[in-house]
């Protein structure tokens, strides 16, 4: 036997050696209890109160733009269509990203604009192509309900509601829409048989061959930095004139120069919060749990399925309008079909059962009592 194939043989038996002892690469990890900020604590009572303003359009501009809007249950808890939905009259201009696991997140958004999900809630509420509210115009809303007024209360020790703490009951019911228990934990908390052969193997590619590991490290699968991979411009901004404009508005409001507002054709991504040039076309490593359910994929949606992406990084990613500041981590992988199988198959092992929930019954605004209005 040559060198060549001994070493080829011996690589085989290794490999096979390693799945049947459930090797566990040491850059990935299952996942714990999601971090509670020590002045948001966790009670039932302020998680039922968040649960019910995710789903009521009243911390909204026009009161039909809730939180669930964007982020819907039987949709992977975002949006599955290139482009978030926008308020009404206006598209968004970025895909709607999973809430689920986004307790893990120390930087939320594409972009990192937001390092808490108190922060995230706020944001997302007043944005002008989102929520598009006005804290002391939602604040008043929520005095007009009974229900939200005895439930503050009871909850933050408010006379009235208090819009600061409304989006902190929010965070706290999203840090209840977590999953811990996908195939992959299983594995990785020492039951070999969670993954099948062909997701083991797919694990080996991941932290090898394929080193999706170099980016999507961790518990959360994401070291949350910021990386240009070359996704093409979002195809809709050629065709939609009103998402055409809502790009040109995002362009504008965010400070960009004169030169830029009038000649981009494609997300300048991070530059928008840093305004250094070296930042274009960069956006934070998402995670790739729950996955299986938040198609398209990217930023802007441009990747259809999951084998679509695996095939986008075999090929050495894409390109765009941001040549220069293409990570040079992102190079053909040469992977065989079988082998982006395997590849797809072990990010499956990410996502477990399909997280569902039955939305609140909403309570109504009205009348302030008389012995209020004095």
């Amino acid at each position: 036997m040559s060198i060549f194939r001994y070493s080829i043989a011996f690589t085989a038996i290794l490999t096979a050696t390693a799945l049947a002892d459930g090797h566990r690469p040491e850059q990935l990890a299952a996942l714990g209890p999601p971090p509670i900020p020590a002045d948001n604590p966790m009670t039932d009572a302020k998680v039922e109160l968040g649960k019910m303003l995710f789903f009521d359009g009243i911390l909204s501009g026009n009161g039909s733009m809730p939180c669930s809007a964007c982020h819907l249950p039987d949709a992977g808890w975002a949006v599955q269509d290139q482009i978030s939905f926008g308020y009404p009259g206006t598209t968004h201009w970025r895909n709607s990203q999973t809430i689920v696991n986004s307790a893990y997140y120390g930087k939320l958004f594409w972009a990192g604009s937001s390092k808490s999900l108190e922060a995230q809630a706020r944001s997302a509420a007043r944005g002008g192509v989102a929520g598009n509210g006005e804290d002391d115009m939602m604040e008043a809303r929520l005095a007009f309900v009974p229900e939200y007024r005895a439930q503050f209360r009871e909850v933050f020790g408010d006379d009235w509601p208090n819009i600061r703490h409304a989006y902190m009951a929010i965070a706290a019911f999203q840090r209840t829409i977590v999953q811990t228990d996908t195939p992959f934990d299983l594995y990785m908390n020492g039951d070999d048989a969670a993954l099948s052969d062909q997701q083991k193997r797919g694990l080996d590619l991941f932290t090898g061959k394929a080193n999706c590991v170099a980016c999507h490290n961790g518990p959360l699968l994401s070291d949350e930095q910021y990386y240009n991979i070359g996704v093409p411009a979002y195809d809709g901004w050629e065709t939609d004139e009103l998402a055409q404009i809502t790009f040109r508005f995002e362009i504008f409001a965010k400070g960009s120069n004169e030169e830029l507002y009038r000649s981009a054709k494609d997300d300048p991504g991070l530059y928008f919060r840093t305004k250094d040039t070296r930042h274009y076309g960069k956006f934070r490593t998402p995670s790739l749990r729950y996955t299986k359910y938040t198609y398209p994929y990217m930023h802007n949606g441009m990747l259809e399925t999951l084998r679509d992406v695996v095939v986008f990084y075999n090929d050495g990613g894409g390109e765009n309008d941001w040549a220069d500041t293409k990570s040079p981590l992102i190079q053909p992988l040469g992977l065989t079909d079988s082998e982006i199988d395997e590849l797809v198959a072990f990010i499956e092992s990410l996502s477990g059962d399909e997280i569902l929930i039955d939305p609140p019954e909403l309570p109504m605004m009205q009348p302030l009592p008389a012995s209020a209005q004095n």
